[in-house]
């Protein structure tokens, strides 16, 4: 494919050649006939394709914000050998992609090859395919050739331990002794394998018989109470990119501290439920997947959502430094208990009766402003 200066050499050297022709003078016609030559020759020294096999890895393939990741590439050559070469491997739509110098192969030789994949940017990121270019020296002709099928690097939110905190009434005598639910509950979650120490009662046999392995039925505790994280997420609300993608890090942190003790977990935005989950082992990861995706996008206020959900266990509103205190005070009478972590605020605020303030600046200052909350209950 021409280049935007081949194309221009290419219709130079014909108008040269007509000129020339139309006067003439056989000096233009003879540098117009070189330059189609050298168009001609750059794009055939793109023509050649480099038969190359592509297999990708990303590992790990799901990491919070800003830890590592790597791609690794193992690249075979299925025709000859392959000179050494730079190309760029695909990173999101709207990227040029990382560069991956690709070392020599023999015919038929493979090579690993490993790169540092950038994390700064929580989202769903597809990685790949691996771009090769070929140009010539006079950047008349380029041609770009693709390998490999694309991956998808999921960049969750960061988080910070945090203890969990008491909805203030108390639902169940001892609280959650394990991932699996207490026995005397009768709400069904979900099927899994039998493991020493289940009662009998809960197998189900038609399962059982079906798979080869011995089901029991995984029961939840509906009477626990359920932790609602309220995310405002409004884009007139974060003038600052890096003051929501902290709310974000602050609503997965309570979530997983929530989860983690295998209570229910309610996540919410002004558009409505982000995540619902009952209380078991993969909540947490759930949840992480779920936040991922969450931007800044224009609607209804994070409160009005909170609204139309069931009242009880404790309300967590994640806002903006001028948070909306007053409407949050109204909410009060619903919840057990009702926290705001208010995200880098210019200054301080008087909290409403009954409405727990925490304001913090990083993930540290939400750890320890959680953990003096948790001193004074």
């Amino acid at each position: 494919m021409l280049t935007p200066l081949g194309w221009g050499t290419a219709a130079g050297s014909a108008v040269l050649y007509a000129a020339g022709w139309w006067l003439g003078y056989p000096e233009p016609a003879t540098l117009a006939v070189a330059g189609l030559a050298a168009v001609v020759a750059a794009a055939l020294w793109t023509l050649p394709r480099p038969r190359l096999e592509v297999r990708r890895e990303i590992a790990p393939e799901r990491v919070g914000r800003g830890e590592d990741a790597v791609g690794v590439l193992h690249v075979t050559s299925t025709g000859r050998g392959v000179r050494g070469m730079t190309a760029h491997d695909g990173l999101g739509p709207s990227s040029k992609g990382v560069a991956v110098d690709i070392p020599r192969l023999r015919a038929g030789g493979t090579r690993t090859v490993t790169y540092r994949l950038p994390t700064t940017r929580r989202g769903r990121i597809p990685v790949g395919p691996l771009r090769l270019v070929r140009a010539d020296p006079l950047r008349l002709a380029r041609r770009v050739r693709e390998y490999g099928r694309p991956a998808t690097l999921l960049v969750r939110p960061r988080t910070v331990p945090l203890s969990l905190l008491p909805s203030g009434r108390a639902h169940h005598l001892e609280g959650p002794t394990s991932d699996r639910s207490p026995a005397g509950t009768a709400t069904f979650h979900a099927l899994r394998e039998y493991v020493v120490g289940d009662e009998l009662r809960h197998i189900h046999w038609k399962s059982s018989a079906r798979t080869g392995t011995l089901m029991v039925r995984q029961l939840v505790d509906a009477s626990l109470p359920t932790t609602t994280v309220v995310l405002e997420a409004r884009p007139k609300c974060w003038p600052e990119p890096d003051d929501f993608e902290l709310a974000v890090d602050a609503a997965a942190s309570v979530a997983v501290a929530a989860a983690t003790a295998s209570f229910p977990v309610r996540i919410l935005t002004g558009h409505g439920p982000v995540a619902e989950t009952r209380g078991g082992p993969d909540d947490v990861e759930v949840l992480l997947d779920r936040l991922t995706p969450v931007m800044p996008e224009p609607g209804p206020a994070a409160l009005d959502a909170v609204r139309r959900v069931r009242a009880g266990g404790s309300l967590v509103v994640v806002a903006p430094g001028a948070a909306e205190l007053g409407r949050i005070a109204a909410l009060r009478s619903r919840f057990d208990r009702v926290v705001v972590l208010r995200v880098r605020p210019d200054g301080p605020a008087a909290a409403p009766p009954g409405v727990h303030l925490l304001d913090f600046g990083d993930l540290d200052g939400l750890a320890e402003a959680w953990r003096r909350l948790g001193t004074a209950r």
